[in-house]
């Protein structure tokens, strides 16, 4: 599983020209489940990235975490995450997870994020043509993948 998590002034999504999600100050995470990813991979994301301390304290050093700060989560399912581009020029999506269990493993990540004690965890819609609006604050851009994490 790997998550792509922007620490963000605000962000948004919109489907069909409506706004469905908004947060303030906090993470935007795009979310890609792979193939054989399961609950344990999810766990694993979703005991770092409430702590990951990657705000910055009065001195200006990232120290702070989001539930230090308060902060909000935007998490958009983003398949494309898989990809495999490594042979020609088209990517390949065959190492994503097939959507049912792809949605299954992002409402369980949400879910468990909403526990964590995150302020709020807001949602695109999984599988819809989304416009994804943000503030990149710093630019602080941070990938973690579940395989990688102890």
């Amino acid at each position: 599983m790997k998550a792509v998590i922007q620490r963000v002034k605000h962000s948004s999504v919109t489907v069909d020209g409506e706004m469905i999600s908004k947060i303030d100050n906090g993470f935007m995470i795009l979310l890609g489940v792979m193939d054989g990813d399961t609950e344990e991979d999810a766990d694993k994301l979703v005991k770092k990235i409430p702590v990951l301390r990657i705000f910055e304290d009065e001195n200006g050093k990232m120290n702070l975490s989001l539930l230090d700060v308060s902060g909000e989560i935007l998490l958009v399912s983003q398949f494309t995450l898989c990809a495999d581009c490594s042979h020609g020029r088209r990517p390949s999506f065959t190492k994503s997870a097939p959507p049912a269990e792809a949605n299954a493993l992002y409402e369980y990540v949400a879910n468990e994020l909403e526990k964590s004690g995150v302020k709020s965890v807001k949602k695109g819609i999984f599988g819809a043509d989304m416009k994804v609006d943000l503030l990149n604050d710093g630019p602080v851009t941070i990938i973690l993948d579940s395989k990688e994490l102890k």
